[in-house]
């Protein structure tokens, strides 16, 4: 499992035109999968997204996390993160996760973030083509790795 982490003043996604989710501040989280993430992955990424100290405390270092400043996460799926390049210049997804099995994966994912966070963690829409706007602060952005957590 690889996501993008970036910490965001704002973010949204919106779908044919339509806002379908947005926070205030907090986390905009891009998930994607591989066929063999399970559980543990799951488990893993959401605890660690959650508990990462990536918000500013009261002297404006990142101190405190997303749970601890009562923050909000905003989770979308992205196929693309297993992007490789290695051979030509148009991108295969071959490592990534086919929808049948990345869309319960993402579900799961997001039910066990929002019961870290202790709040509904709302998502894009699965599949579809997003518009996903983010006002990244600071800018923070990390990218993780269930099976190379360094």
């Amino acid at each position: 499992m690889r996501v993008v982490v970036q910490r965001a003043a704002s973010a949204s996604v919106t779908v044919g035109g339509s806002v379908v989710s947005s926070i205030g501040p907090g986390l905009l989280v891009l998930a994607g999968f591989e066929a063999d993430d399970g559980e543990a992955d799951l488990d893993w990424m959401a605890g660690k997204i959650v508990r990462l100290r990536l918000m500013a405390d009261e002297n404006g270092v990142m101190n405190r996390s997303v749970q601890e400043v009562g923050g909000d996460i905003l989770a979308v799926s992205q196929f693309t993160l297993y992007a490789s390049v290695k051979k030509g210049n148009r991108p295969s997804w071959s490592r990534a996760a086919r929808g049948e099995l990345s869309g319960p994966l993402f579900a799961r994912f997001v039910a066990k973030l929002s019961a870290e966070l202790g709040k509904p963690v709302p998502t894009g829409v699965f599949g579809a083509d997003m518009q996903v706007a983010l006002i990244n602060d600071g800018p923070v952005t990390l990218s993780i790795d269930s099976r190379q957590p360094e």
